[in-house]
């Protein structure tokens, strides 16, 4: 065994007789003898995940084992080696183990995040932070918004790439930092809990809001933050307000918060709940029909989290009938479990949407549903289209079998163009309104 490589082959027959295989095929498996000198050994691993659990878990034993082939003393090193990622197979879990370490859900990464109208400037804010931490115009970024609409995500998945840079960055939430600092004065450890938070490359700070009017633990943090910013580390932040609506901050701390740059998450419009819906279906590998994610994307409105937990509940629900997920049975799995509010039934019938829409067009029915064309007909099938879907309760595919037969895709596109047209037509506008007042009525 003359080459490095040769004697690390050889440590790895002894390590996978010494570790668990789950530990062997996270941390060990794919990992290369790099150089050996006599004195050192550099192991070349994948990333710095496995570089630094190696380091604090593994050495003593890597070291012994060395020990035992080379017949001599040896200290044993790890370095990044990025030719190493395409061989090795264990890079998954690793990430996901070290993710896990670090507090982070490795699902919350920027490629799982979907980005729309109402998240556009926040999630573009987070990528730049992320890639070029400490940039001042983005120090700190400070990003807030109502529960459930992606804040927790976007600071996680900027934590996510930190790791990918080798940067050692510290997530905790407001509450938590609170904690830490009311135990560490309580056993004397404030010293410990300075060097935590201001050796860390990247600071992110969860729900801010937390420590507001805790004067103590203001003070702390106003001192972590100034010791790292000065030192140039990044700083992320979120909060369910703006930092001007903390009337009990310190107003030298609600300053520093905007010193960089403060971006706000709006609720998702109804195109990017339907790109979650289907995110989120796709992740959890069940095929979903496009009227369910439809139906839910329309009447939840609330936040993402409500998105996310409500196709959860139909997903279970469906798997534990053994059924197909359809809108009547998504009605009934949110109806079913307890604290849930059921989507909303239809309050009309059908034919009672289109007998009204006719009446007020002056066309009969039979034109309503038949194949005329002509401009005010097509108009008024596409608002008995869009009155019955804000109606709530029917299906894509009920509304356009009702109207003659026409597609979901059909029917989806009269929706979306007759509320585009309603806000540049007053007149559109008011008799789509007087429709809707008489169904009220009914």
């Amino acid at each position: 065994m003359n080459s490095a490589n040769e004697i690390w082959e050889a440590a790895l027959g002894e390590l996978q007789l010494q570790v668990n295989k789950p530990n062997y095929q996270t941390w060990f498996k794919g990992t290369q003898g790099l150089a050996y000198d006599g004195d050192q050994f550099l192991v070349g691993v994948p990333n710095a995940f496995v570089a630094e659990y190696l380091e604090k878990n593994q050495r003593s034993l890597i070291e012994k084992t060395l020990i035992g082939l080379i017949h001599r003393g040896v200290s044993a090193r790890f370095q990044v080696s990025w030719a190493q990622d395409a061989k090795c197979g264990n890079n998954v879990e690793a990430r996901r183990n070290v993710s896990s370490i670090y507090g982070f859900n490795s699902k919350y990464t920027f490629d799982t995040f979907v980005v729309g109208a109402g998240n556009r400037m926040a999630h573009a804010a987070a990528v730049s932070a992320a890639e070029h931490p400490s940039e001042q115009s983005y120090n700190p970024l400070f990003i807030y918004a109502a529960p459930g609409l992606g804040k927790t995500h976007l600071l996680q998945a900027i934590g996510q790439k930190a790791l990918d840079n080798n940067l050692k960055p510290l997530y905790v939430s407001g509450e938590q930092f609170t904690n830490e600092f009311v135990s560490a004065l309580r056993e004397r450890r404030t010293d410990e809990f300075r060097a935590k938070y201001r050796s860390a490359d990247m600071l992110m700070v969860d729900d801010i809001h937390f420590i507001s009017g805790k004067e103590a633990t203001e003070e702390s943090f106003f001192h972590t933050f100034n010791d790292l910013h000065n030192a140039g580390r990044q700083i992320v932040i979120t909060s369910d307000r703006a930092p001007k609506s903390m009337p009990m901050l310190q107003e030298r701390l609600r300053s520093r918060f905007e010193w960089g740059l403060t971006v706000d998450i709006q609720p998702p419009d109804f195109e990017t709940r339907l790109a979650i819906l289907q995110s989120k279906a796709e992740q959890a590998q069940t095929a979903v029909a496009p009227d369910v994610l439809d139906m839910m994307a329309h009447e939840l409105k609330q936040n993402i989290r409500e998105l996310e937990g409500s196709l959860n509940r139909i997903i279970a629900y469906a798997r534990l009938l053994r059924a197909q997920i359809t809108p009547e049975l998504a009605h009934k799995a949110l109806k079913d479990v307890a604290g849930i509010k059921a989507l909303p039934a239809p309050t009309d019938t059908l034919e009672t949407v289109i007998g009204l829409v006719a009446t007020k067009f002056a066309l009969s029915v039979d034109d309503l549903i038949g194949r005329k064309r002509d401009k005010e007909t097509a108009q008024a099938r596409q608002v008995a289209m869009y009155v019955i879907r804000q109606r709530g309760g029917c299906s894509l595919s009920d509304i356009g079998s009702a109207l003659g037969g026409r597609n979901p895709s059909t029917v989806s596109h009269a929706c979306e163009k007759v509320a585009e047209d309603i806000s540049n037509s007053h007149i559109l506008r008011r008799k789509v309104e007087e429709i809707q007042k008489n169904l009220s009525g009914k």
